[in-house]
């Protein structure tokens, strides 16, 4: 058992509006792994951060998709750091991953640098959200099967342009 897309990418890329939609187009489940944690820690994301610290959510959230990659058929979505931790990383391989990859601008505006995501709330967010995106960016395309660009899109234009490029990336294995 194994999910058919794991979908991955940095906070504003649109995995929680795009993932599904992905579901309901390839009539399977979708499950979020931010949704999972919530429920087995009885708190918001932010709360986690603030009162446990980043390592500690990190943890819960290794464990978290190790489960969900075990038992859920279907698309399933992964916060924003998800893959920087090395064992998840490992743990997607074997999975068709899709990158939602989005630009600095449509990022700030999407994400409009709330404090409700944890590693926006600071002094300079905006600052913060660059360095998040360049930072990670090698670690998404080190896991992603394929990579979509998310700007200027709509949720439905991406699910087809997803749903395209998992049909190439089939093919390619048969």
């Amino acid at each position: 058992m194994k999910p058919c897309i794991v979908v991955a990418g940095p906070p504003g890329s649109g995995k929680s509006t795009v993932g599904p939609l992905l579901a309901k187009h390839l009539g399977v489940d979708f499950r979020d792994t931010d949704d999972d944690i919530v429920a087995r820690a009885g708190r918001a994301i932010a709360d986690i951060f603030t009162e446990d610290g980043e390592p500690a959510f990190r943890a819960l959230e290794e464990q978290v998709i190790a489960e969900a990659l075990a038992e859920h058929e279907g698309v399933l979505s992964v916060g924003g750091g998800a893959v920087l931790a090395e064992g998840t990383r490992a743990r997607l391989k074997p999975h068709p991953v899709v990158f939602l990859n989005i630009g600095f601008a449509a990022g700030v505006q999407r994400v409009g640098l709330s404090t409700a995501r944890p590693l926006l709330a600071g002094v300079n967010p905006r600052a913060t959200y660059r360095s998040l995106l360049e930072a990670r960016l090698p670690v998404y395309r080190e896991v992603a099967t394929v990579e979509v660009h998310t700007d200027d899109r709509t949720p439905e234009e991406l699910v087809a342009v997803i749903a395209a490029a998992l049909n190439e990336e089939l093919e390619k294995t048969q």
